[in-house]
């Protein structure tokens, strides 16, 4: 059953690896971030992509964040996050080619928890991406309850990309 809105977000423990503003080429060491303790009495806009450095996220979906993310801020968002099934080394340094710092905070899911307690996820298997991925959505979520939620029911970015994300803060 997928996460519908009204509903509260669920604990899960993704991992990221902070921005060091004194080195910003090196990797840092990975940090868990468990979601209800990161996202109680905040304003979430939390966006998924199947993968880092794919097509449409890298094309589509990942630069209208990338050049709105001032403007999400602006209308309330305390944090802008984006997730992945990706590790947070990848996350990382896709984070890096767009200089997000941290403006975006780049989460791991590598193990699926958060996308399986969602029911976001779908089989990567026949396109050799793994058998747990991602699906690609956006919400918002405010003191853990989701207020808004845009899953693409087709290839492409609509309903979950920033514009529409804007529309509904």
């Amino acid at each position: 059953m997928s996460v519908k809105i009204g509903d509260i977000f669920p604990n899960a423990v993704l991992t990221y690896i902070p921005h060091d503003a004194q080195n910003p080429d090196v990797c840092g060491l990975p940090q868990q971030l468990k979601t209800h303790e990161a996202f109680k009495g905040k304003k979430v806009v939390l966006f998924a992509v199947p993968g880092a450095f794919t097509p449409t996220c890298s094309e589509a979906h990942m630069p209208g964040y990338v050049e709105r993310v001032g403007e999400l801020k602006s209308k309330g968002a305390d944090i802008v996050a984006c997730v992945a099934s990706n590790d947070q080394f990848v996350m990382h340094a896709w984070g890096n080619s767009y200089k997000v710092k941290d403006d975006i905070l780049m989460l791991s899911d590598a193990n699926g928890e958060l996308g399986s307690a969602l029911g976001l996820v779908n089989d990567g298997t026949a396109r050799r991406m793994g058998p747990i991925r991602l699906a690609r959505f956006a919400m918002i979520i405010d003191d853990l309850k989701v207020i808004y939620i845009g899953v693409e029911s087709a290839p492409g970015v609509t309903v979950s990309g920033a514009s529409a994300v804007l529309a509904k803060l």
